[in-house]
């Protein structure tokens, strides 16, 4: 396609505008189509103009956040780089583990060579919580939907159908409200590796707050997909305790605006909102940094959070702890949706150098972590009695 000639006469302003509405209709269409992520679905990429998030404020952009922002795109370009196209090659890669297992996982953790963890978690961290885990058959979410009538079972977490019939999610959130549930080992242990001072971030799909009950700090939380604590009016904006909106789900009622009589939300992302700024601002300089990456109850099929297995350093160790292998992205899919690109977890590759998984339920195999550091003790002690 030819590049535009300065020579030719400028568009009119109503030209311009046509061509400006036309090229977001098509971007709109594909992002419906292509991206995902959210509580569980469709989503569209993060907006370069749209509304703000509540955590904006902490995370406006200034020019010293600018250069971070800059310097861990690069470094995530250059792991990129390093990883699928071998600028470098793989002997420059330099070698953490002593072996490709769960024993070599550990003696890396207690060589003093680890010292940022960043964790990602998703459903299967909180099912032994009682909480119904998004796709598990007879059990999931979606399948106790039917009862609700809806036009397809994810509609209930769709932002346009929450606003014409907010209902079924009211009626839905009282099964997954917080303080229904307690913590589960797997929240106990990532709070365990706060304590150690080895836990950089913790990255959750999960909206159910179990990390802010486990007492793992708000600033070591990243709520990938939003939260409970707080609630906004969509209308207005005023916000809303986490408490106030609970009151009046427990009654049965859809919670409304006092000033503009707008529905009351809660802060999780729905399909076709954006997520929260802090996630992109944080993965930037986090990720970079990382040393271990620990992945915990994720299918990792949910985008843009799944490929962010790919933002690490080609020679950091990640670790997955799930009931089944999962993490295989496809490069070109992940690189379309603006992510750093790379092909996932190589599991089953005769060239893994640095990939392990700990197969079988979250909690044992946390459990089963603990016990192989020395840290069993440590974790028991933490955690209340009647767990």
């Amino acid at each position: 396609m030819a590049e535009s000639s300065p020579s030719k006469p400028d568009k009119t302003s109503a030209e311009k505008s046509e061509d400006l509405q036309d090229s977001e209709s098509t971007e709109g269409e594909l992002a419906k189509d292509k991206t995902e992520g959210a509580v569980g679905g469709v989503r569209k990429k993060e907006p370069s103009g749209g509304s703000k998030n509540d955590d904006d404020d902490e995370c406006d952009n200034n020019d010293e956040g600018d250069e971070e922002d800059k310097d861990g795109f690069m470094q995530m370009l250059q792991n990129f780089l390093m990883n699928k196209l071998h600028i470098g090659g793989k002997e420059d890669i330099p070698k953490v583990l002593d072996e490709v297992s769960v024993e070599g996982i550990v003696k890396y953790i207690l060589s003093g060579q680890c010292k940022n963890i960043v964790t990602m978690a998703g459903a299967g961290i909180s099912t032994s919580a009682g909480i119904p885990d998004f796709r598990s058959p007879g059990s999931g979410l979606y399948a106790n939907l039917e009862k609700y009538n809806l036009p397809f079972p994810e509609a209930v977490f769709d932002i346009e159908y929450f606003k014409s019939n907010p209902k079924p999610f009211y009626v839905l959130a009282k099964e997954l409200y917080p303080g229904t549930f307690n913590p589960t080992p797997c929240h106990w242990f990532i709070r365990l590796l706060h304590e150690k001072g080895l836990l950089l971030r913790h990255y959750t799909q999960n909206v159910d707050t179990l990390e802010h009950v486990a007492g793992i700090p708000a600033e070591k939380l990243v709520e990938a997909h939003g939260t409970f604590r707080t609630a906004h009016c969509i209308e207005c904006r005023k916000e809303y305790s986490q408490e106030w909106v609970k009151e009046e789900i427990f009654k049965d009622n859809v919670p409304t605006c006092l000033e503009c009589s707008g529905i009351v939300k809660p802060d999780i992302v729905f399909f076709r909102e954006s997520l929260p700024s802090r996630y992109f601002k944080l993965m930037h300089s986090d990720f970079p940094k990382c040393d271990l990456l620990i992945i915990l109850g994720t299918s990792l099929t949910v985008q843009p959070f799944a490929s962010l297995i790919d933002n690490v350093p080609s020679s950091c160790p990640r670790l997955l702890i799930n009931r089944e292998k999962a993490g295989k992205i496809d490069p070109m899919v992940a690189l379309l949706q603006g992510m750093s690109g790379g092909g996932g977890l190589a599991l089953d590759s005769s060239s893994n150098y640095r990939d392990v998984a700990l197969l079988g339920d979250c909690d044992d195999g946390c459990m089963k972590l603990a016990e192989q550091l020395g840290w069993k003790e440590d974790l028991l002690k933490l955690m209340p009695s009647k767990l």
